[in-house]
């Protein structure tokens, strides 16, 4: 059976990994926090660099696991939501 994920922002400013199926309160694989002084300097962007940091530690543990990951198979789509 695959597993999805899914990169949310947290209510609290965190961008973080889950599964998809996991219920809105589940414990994130993954969280990714920025201080407010790197927040203030990547403006809006720092969903986007939190977004690369996850894909390349997803591509990693694909690696180390044997598993080879081609771009056409590998996509996570940006934050669309944000949830507590």
């Amino acid at each position: 059976m695959a597993r999805f994920f899914e990169i949310v922002e947290l209510t609290n400013g965190d961008v973080a990994l889950r599964r998809v199926d996991d219920e809105e309160d589940g414990d994130a694989l993954v969280r990714i926090h920025f201080s407010a002084d790197a927040k203030a300097s990547l403006s809006e962007h720092h969903v986007d660099i939190a977004r690369v940091m996850l894909e390349a530690g997803v591509r990693k543990v694909g690696e180390l696991s044997g598993f080879d990951m081609d771009d056409e198979e590998f996509d996570i789509d940006a934050p669309s939501h944000k949830v507590h």
